[in-house]
């Protein structure tokens, strides 16, 4: 029996409709960090309404293409062999195919709590034999390179010979994405394949042009209830793929059960001798699924215990954010500490973005510092490792220090396409999103934030200090000084919004002074200067001296965050130099028109017409500012440049973007219930639940099947964590400033700051905190102004 879960710990999808098939195979992926599953039908086969996929952390390749005349070259995230590859037929009739039998139920049910996926269906054949089928799958989070699938066959009216057929099938492609169906696909070469017992089987493949080579290794087993059967498997060989048939004699309401466990290792391991080896290795001997489901609980209870997050009040509100944590967690894990791997904006999940690291980390961060820095630690190594493509890239464009790409994937150079579809015009079109040179002050706030809520003194010296003052040199060489203004400026960028590319006319050239990029550019070498001074004597010698980092070069930084130009129009920060100029939208034609129009650029492209025309966003652009900065920062930040700005600056300039903004990022509600959050709770609420509904509901209709947005799925949580619960750590204490919407119920949070297991709870006005027993020293906590001590094993309350 399979037991069934808590509601609020359940995802569950009743029925079956294959147009609903893509969004439920990513939302039911099972990964542990190392690598996921999409919840394809193990019958399932690419094309139609299933994309079986599997995706390993770093597992990259580059094809080149020709697209409309010219030759591109991508880099993609590989989908490996599918290995839950199991089908069964009774006696000699077809192989099973859900699309093809009559259905008496059909229920998928994704274990939040455990991250099992269960698959239940009745069906009835054109031989009036009904049929129970249950399957069971999981990736495990203790061993993460095993997998374990189960079948379980019950004939209900009907007896005779069932046949299985459990494979390793290498004939995977990349074509979920259709946009990307005219480049090329296959990045998979067959290398071997074995029987190394009789109930077991190895594939061996490699990455075509990368040359990484993967191997997985599979037991088949089938027994009656508790009985072994011992059916004579018939091997099934080709080059690029290898299974085991088996037959046994079924019976009514006899249940025959195939189990299959698969180990999959790739050549990025390390401590391998070869994949193929430790693959065979790591593959255990035949044993249940309930006993290998033992261990796998255990590990993901002890992330639960470090992840909880509980919101009572609203229904349906925290299974959302544990099926957000849950992805979270499937996508970057313990296990993704050793791998060299960075954030992938859609998970493990799928293709979109061909599996490329964009700046999601942003959003990711703020939940791994309380919880697991070590793991923060890691993936800001993946950064620092890239460090020196980044200073080649700034070199090649003509400056110093360390030009971090937009995409990123396996070495750190742009992955970010040269054109791309707009499938409403079904043109290619130029793509100059690689000027979104604003990823490197996205890394540096990363960084020093790390740096803020682990004191980790160690990473600064060793690694975060050179990224931070690397990336300073860049914003500070591109920063000139604009003798007419008498500030320095920055030219030819994109911003956050990313539909703006450039002015009318220069359409790819870029924009000048974007807002938020020079705000953070000043923020970035205020943050460089204060790593450098905080280095010891003797490190802070040794890297100066290896960067050639003189006393000219920081008074040159010193002066540009006193002298940045920032733009202003009708009383409100612009988004960027000639914002204020540009035309109106009429937004109520075009709703009205087009319904959705949060893809507003492909629209206006296809009409003939240019986003960069009009006062129109995609996503939160100038309102970051006030996602990451607090108005103690950034307040400060704009008089020192000269812009003292009045109470009623920041909500006009709220209320001006949130009219021209069409929301054509899921990071976009995220942004907006942020900045909502003090002044219009009940509207914060509401981008919050958008926020929460993005990928369960798939509002942007269709993008979610390609792979969940993880930088969405986990800012959601953040808005509970830090949001609205107004949490910070500044200067080594812990801050509170809660504005709680009522609405939401009671908050309670587990996290960690600095040696303090600490539990958070919030019921409107009412705060509770406590720390559990140790040795460490006390923090201070400061809540509305009052600071408290707080000693390990003690709890303290605001208001007392």
């Amino acid at each position: 029996m399979v037991e069934r879960p808590d509601d609020e710990w359940s995802l569950r999808h009743e029925g079956y409709d294959p147009a609903d098939e893509p969004l439920r195979e990513a939302l039911c992926t099972v990964g542990n960090g190392y690598l996921a599953t999409r919840g394809a039908p193990p019958e399932a086969r690419p094309g139609g309404a299933h994309h079986p996929g599997t995706y390993a952390a770093g597992v990259y390749n580059r094809l080149t293409s020709r697209v409309a005349g010219r030759t591109v070259e991508n880099e993609c995230l590989v989908n490996l062999p599918h290995w839950p590859a199991v089908t069964f037929r009774i006696a000699d009739g077809p192989w099973f195919d859900v699309d093809t039998v009559d259905l008496l139920e059909h229920h998928q049910t994704l274990d939040l709590r455990r991250a099992v996926l269960t698959r239940h269906l009745r069906y009835r054949d054109d031989h009036d034999r009904v049929t129970t089928v249950t399957q069971r799958r999981l990736v495990h989070m203790r061993h993460h390179h095993l997998c374990v699938q189960e079948v379980v066959i019950t004939p209900e009216n009907w007896a005779g010979p069932l046949h299985f057929r459990s494979e390793l099938d290498g004939r995977v492609r990349n074509t979920l994405v259709a946009r990307y169906r005219d480049l090329a696909d296959t990045h998979l070469e067959a290398v071997r394949t074995d029987r190394p017992a009789p109930d077991c089987v190895l594939l061996e493949m490699r990455t075509n042009q990368s040359a990484i080579p993967l191997a997985m290794a599979a037991r088949t087993t089938l027994t009656g209830g508790a009985d072994p059967l011992r059916p004579t498997p018939r091997l099934r060989r080709a080059p690029d793929r290898i299974g085991l048939d088996l037959t046994a004699e079924a019976a009514p309401d006899r249940p025959l059960t195939l189990g299959k466990i698969v180990t999959v290792v790739t050549g990025r391991d390390r401590a391998i001798s070869s994949p193929a080896d430790r693959a065979l290795r790591d593959l255990p001997p035949a044993r249940p699924f309930d006993e290998l489901l033992i261990e796998h609980e255990q590990a993901w209870r002890h992330l639960w215990e470090r992840f909880t997050i509980t919101v009572e009040g609203r229904p349906g509100t925290r299974r959302t954010v544990l099926l957000h944590l849950l992805h979270l967690l499937q996508t970057v894990s313990p296990h993704s500490a050793d791998l060299d791997v960075g954030v992938p904006a859609r998970g493990l999940h799928g293709e979109a973005y061909r599996g490329h690291v964009f700046w999601d980390e942003l959003f990711v961060f703020p939940l791994l510092n309380p919880r697991l820095p070590d793991l923060t630690r890691a993936l800001l190594r993946y950064r620092h490792r890239r460090l020196d493509e980044a200073r080649a890239a700034a070199r090649r464009a003509g400056h110093i220090g360390a030009m971090y790409p937009w995409q990123s994937g396996s070495d750190g150079r742009e992955e970010s396409q040269r054109f791309h579809l707009n499938p409403r015009s079904g043109r290619w079109l130029p793509d100059t999103s690689d000027r979104q040179h604003h990823i490197g002050l996205a890394i540096a706030h990363n960084t020093w934030q790390y740096h803020q809520v682990t004191g980790d003194r160690e990473f600064l010296i060793h690694h975060g200090a050179e990224m931070l003052l690397e990336i300073a040199r860049f914003w500070g060489d591109l920063a000139l000084l604009d003798p007419a203004r008498d500030r320095y400026v920055i030219r030819g960028v994109m911003g956050p919004d990313e539909f703006h590319t450039g002015y009318p006319g220069a359409e790819h050239d870029g924009i000048d002074n974007n807002a938020y990029t020079n705000v953070m550019a000043v923020r970035a070498l205020s943050r460089a200067m204060a790593a450098h001074a905080e280095l010891p004597a003797r490190e802070r010698g040794e890297l100066s001296e290896r960067l050639c980092l003189d006393p000219t070069e920081l008074a040159r930084w010193k002066d540009i965050t006193h002298r940045m130009f920032i733009p202003f129009h009708d009383g409100v920060i612009s988004q960027f130099e000639g914002y204020g100029d540009l035309a109106e939208l009429d937004w109520e034609t075009y709703r009205n028109h087009y319904g959705d129009i949060h893809r507003l650029d492909r629209i206006l492209e296809a009409e003939g017409d240019s986003v960069n025309r009009y006062k129109a966003s995609k996503q939160a652009d100038v309102l970051m500012l006030f996602h990451l900065l607090t108005a103690d920062e950034l307040l400060p930040l704009l008089s020192r440049l000269g812009h003292p700005i009045t109470p009623d600056t920041i909500p006009r300039t709220i209320d001006y973007y949130l009219a021209r903004t069409s929301h054509g990022s899921t990071l976009s509600a995220v942004v907006h219930a942020w900045v909502l959050a003090r002044a219009h709770r009940e509207r914060a609420v509401e981008f919050f639940l958008r926020a929460l509904e993005s990928d369960i509901a798939d509002i942007q209709g269709g993008t979610t099947a390609e792979g969940i947005h993880l930088g969405a799925m986990a800012g959601s949580v953040d808005l509970l964590q830090r949001c609205f619960s107004g949490l910070e750590t500044r200067g080594g204490r812990l801050v509170l400033n809660p504005f709680w919407p009522e609405a939401l119920g009671t908050l309670e949070i587990h996290l960690r700051h600095r040696e303090h297991s600490l539990r958070l709870r919030i019921n409107g006005d009412r705060i509770e905190i406590g720390s559990a027993d140790g040795t460490h020293r006390p923090i201070r906590v400061v809540c509305r102004g009052r600071t408290a001590e707080l000693r390990p094993g003690e709890t303290i309350r605001f208001p007392p």
